[in-house]
């Protein structure tokens, strides 16, 4: 393999997460396209449209409808995990403008060993983590 190209998630509304994700969050969208069985939504971050995640709704084709309410289910839980994990250059600027938009934050910027992170939630229950990693350590050789 390569490269991983396209990832998804479930979301309830397309329309509300384009407002999100796009709106809120700063991605931008890749393809919007009508396919007459379902809507293939796909955003990705600024600059990297080789790197697509599709905001997918619960449903046909790939769900029958008792299905596609358990996802609905587990989605609104926030029981479908860790849904997207996003980069930035200044966690704690990042988390003060995203609690401006009001974004769902369930945990402020902390310190770890791999460099700054906090967690928001999307309007659906979506768990995701933005991380400012810590500089690279330079091993020196003996």
């Amino acid at each position: 393999m390569l490269s991983i190209t396209h990832s998804a998630i479930f979301v309830l509304d397309q329309d509300e997460a384009l407002d999100f994700y796009v709106g809120k969050l700063g991605m931008e969208v890749n393809t919007d396209v009508d396919l007459g069985f379902m809507r293939w939504l796909t955003i990705n971050a600024p600059g990297q449209p080789e790197r697509e995640v599709l905001l997918e709704l619960p449903g046909p084709p790939a769900h029958d409808d008792a299905t596609a309410q358990k996802v609905r289910e587990l989605v609104t839980k926030g029981a479908t995990g860790f849904a997207l994990g996003l980069r930035t250059d200044d966690c704690r600027k990042t988390y003060e403008d995203l609690v401006a938009k009001g974004v769902d934050v369930t945990s402020e910027p902390t310190e770890q060993s791999y460099g700054i992170d906090f967690g928001v939630r999307d309007p659906f229950g979506n768990n995701i983590r933005v991380v400012q990693p810590a500089p690279a350590q330079v091993v020196q050789e003996r």
